[in-house]
């Protein structure tokens, strides 16, 4: 069993959207309360609101019609990680709807109306969306209730302040008169909406802070819910592919003649890229792309190896790099008291995700429409219609639940090959990557290599330089926020990095593996850091001769909320207690995605090297805990993904290919491996933080320092190498 529980803590610092705040043009032009996403799950695109309709639409998030029905839309995609309930909780509580009837809706395509205040555009990631939508949305729902309310006091001929509202109903206070929300739609409409809108006091909140059952998990069940896999269409066909397994290759000969003897294939598409064949069923689709001999023009990276581009990155991390962040004077700093130096790395890691890519396309001469999961509704649009050679208006994107998404789906690229076949084909074709295909062209995480240099003296750290190296992801995703040759991602919990360092300076090397297309994998550039950070100062601790709890508590007086963190998390993991022979525990803390979360790794090493996990202990301040169930339940999960990585992970390049090709070679950590997790949320009353990657970051340099603990072997690098820590001896 998996334990949950709350405990209260104080904090003084607030933590809000620290990147942009767009979506206030969405909020202040009028009353689109477009909060349409069945709290069932509903699958179909949001229609723009008719204002004749009699439906109360105040701004892009509520729409209420004059049966009562309440439908909320959902600005960001559902993926597993719980955003579907949440957002509902949001909106609910301030709207003062009525939950239990809540419907939820998909948002359409629409930059304008459901950009993510954090980067801009339309995209969910970066643990991003309770923490980015926390303010427009209490705003969205507060701004319905007080027209609603104004309705009812005009009826009544009474103040609004004498009115009360609760579970889709305004009540008078005075006489018990009450009018439910369907009653006001009509009237309602005809408000002007409030400049200036009260948002409920915590203290009042009804919904907020309650572990609610996730709304999409009874479809999940029983099999209602639709993926974009899942997508059925009259007449319609199946496709699967093969792209040239080395990076940029093309296609030079293609031999069908077996495939086209292969009952049920239909078709054969040759692309410059790829090839892919279409067939009545996905079956004969795959046993027709079996049969095809495809000759590949492998082009210029036929040689590229791992080795390569280690030898590349290890090189770029030795030059200077561009500042990130500079204070006190770092020269005088590394010139004062004990010297240490270390360099970390990671690899290359696929996404993996449970629903392999897949997209269903049904494109005319003068239309196109597409089914599927994506992380980017309005930008798959956009790069579909340049695809499909139509205009943005000409094609229809409908968005669908997603099987994991970890970044992978915040790309277009396989919206956009299935467009490029599509155009060859008469009907609708869906177009699945089968998994091998997945793992062998994904977008991978970059390889990193991140060097520090500190120095100790009266046993705290007095001087601390450290640089990254890496690909800059944010350059090509997002160009706008690549300024002065620094890539916020990549830094990311460095420059911010949680210690109480007088001297200090961060670097960035933008370092791009050569053919290897790279993206964002959950966690993000914290990723990186937090591992080297964190690996580091179980080194530092054991240079100053501390054990590594007290040494990271003498430096965390600038951050109380990591501190109590810290605190809890050894509490309830019995840090310090007596453990058996060759069990180890490691620490990690961080204070990423404006969330603060300390965690115990507790791990034993065999004499084979082989680590068991034992247990983990997780302490997490999230600010306001929009749904406790939800956070408990996306740090397991994160944990997980995280610790897989560490004791797995890595894409390996040999001829211009990637060598892993399925879970047999790109390995899981199974169910009898997992280990007992207890996730321990602390409440509080900041505005609310990201939560759905803090696991991923904090589990690998966790278990790193408990086998450090248990060896004696600093790992530098992962996935973790079991012939360096076999047979050692703590």
């Amino acid at each position: 069993m998996l334990a949950r529980e709350s405990v209260a803590a104080t904090a003084r610092t607030s933590d809000g959207v620290s990147r942009r705040a767009l979506l206030t043009g969405a909020l202040a032009g009028g009353f689109l309360l477009a909060f349409h996403l069945p709290v069932r799950a509903v699958n179909e695109p949001v229609q723009p609101p008719d204002s004749s309709s009699g439906k109360f639409a105040p701004n892009a998030f509520i729409r209420i019609d004059e049966a009562g029905h309440t439908t909320l839309v959902m600005p960001q995609v559902e993926m597993g990680q719980g955003i579907y309930t949440a957002v509902a909780m949001i909106l609910a509580e301030e709207l003062d709807a009525d939950f239990a009837s809540v419907t939820l809706e998909h948002a359409p395509p629409d930059e304008k109306l459901y950009a993510n205040p954090a980067f801009g555009v339309q995209a969910t990631g970066g643990s991003t969306s309770v923490r980015a939508f926390w303010t427009p949305l209490r705003k969205a729902g507060a701004s319905a209730r007080a027209m609603l309310v104004q309705a009812a006091a005009g009826q009544w001929q009474v103040e609004p302040a004498s009115c009360a509202t609760s579970n889709g109903e305004v009540t008078h206070r005075e006489s018990g008169r009450k009018l439910s929300y369907g009653a006001l739609a009509l009237a309602a409409s005809s408000q002007t909406p409030p400049k200036d809108v009260a948002l409920k006091d915590p203290k009042d909140f009804t919904l907020i802070g309650k572990p609610l059952k996730r709304l999409d998990t009874p479809d999940k069940v029983n099999g209602k819910a639709v993926y974009g896999i899942d997508a059925m269409l009259p007449g319609m066909k199946f496709a699967t592919l093969a792209a040239c397994p080395v990076f940029g290759g093309k296609v030079a000969k293609v031999d069908d003649s077996a495939a086209r003897k292969v009952p049920g294939v239909r078709q054969i598409v040759i692309l410059d890229d790829l090839v892919a064949v279409v067939g009545d069923h996905m079956w004969a689709a795959k046993k027709g792309l079996d049969a095809l001999v495809i000759d590949w023009d492998e082009g210029p990276n036929a040689h590229l190896s791992s080795n390569d581009i280690w030898q590349d990155l290890r090189a770029a991390s030795e030059k200077d790099g561009v500042v990130a962040k500079s204070e006190g004077d770092i020269a005088k700093g590394l010139a004062t008291g004990d010297r240490l130096d270390a360099s970390y790395e990671l690899p290359f890691l696929a996404h993996a995700t449970m629903e392999p890519l897949s997209a269903t396309v049904h494109f005319k001469p003068d239309s196109c429409e597409i089914w599927t999961g994506t992380q980017i509704m309005a930008r798959v649009q956009s790069e579909a219609a340049k695809a499909a050679g139509l205009p943005v208006e000409k094609v229809i994107v409908n968005n669908h639940l997603l099987g994991g998404g970890f970044g992978r789906k915040l790309e277009p690229d396989m919206v956009v090959a299935a467009v490029r076949i599509a155009k060859q084909v008469d009907g609708p074709v869906k177009i699945v990557w089968t998994r091998e295909e997945d793992i062998q062209h994904d977008i991978y995480r970059p390889v990193y290599r991140d060097t520090i240099a500190a120095t100790l003296s009266d046993g705290k750290i007095v001087g601390w330089k450290y640089k990254v190296a890496g690909a800059a992801i944010i350059a090509r995703w997002l160009p706008p926020a690549f300024q002065k040759g620094i890539d916020i991602d990549a830094v990311d919990s460095a420059v911010d990095q949680p210690y109480d360092i007088p001297n200090l300076h961060v670097e960035y090397v933008r370092a791009e593996p050569p053919a290897v297309p790279t993206g964002f994998w959950r966690g993000v550039g914290c990723n990186n850091n937090v591992f080297a950070i964190e690996c580091f100062m179980d080194e530092l601790a054991r240079k100053a001769g501390k054990d590594p709890i007290d040494f990271r508590r003498s430096m965390l007086g600038k951050n109380p909320r990591l501190l109590a963190a810290l605190n809890l998390v050894a509490e309830k993991s019995n840090w310090g207690q007596p453990l058996p022979a060759r069990v180890g525990r490691g620490v990690c803390v961080q204070p990423s995605f404006a969330s603060f979360i300390a965690t115990v790794v507790e791990a034993e090493v065999d004499e084979y090297g082989e680590v068991k996990l034992r247990r983990v202990t997780s302490a997490v301040d999230t600010g306001i805990p929009v749904n406790p169930d939800t956070i408990v339940a996306q740090v397991e999960g994160g944990l997980i993904f995280g610790l897989t990585a560490a004791l797995y992970g890595e894409i390996t390049i040999d001829k211009g290919r990637v060598q892993q090709s399925n879970f047999n070679d790109y390995r899981m950590l199974r169910i009898d491996q997992a280990p007992k997790i207890d996730v321990h949320v602390i409440k509080n009353g900041e505005s609310p933080g990201g939560i759905g990657e803090t696991g991923v970051t904090a589990g690998p340099p966790a278990l790193r320092n408990a086998i450090y603990a248990v060896t004696g072997v600093a790992l530098r690098r992962l996935p973790i190498d079991r012939a360096l820590i076999s047979g050692k001896k703590s």
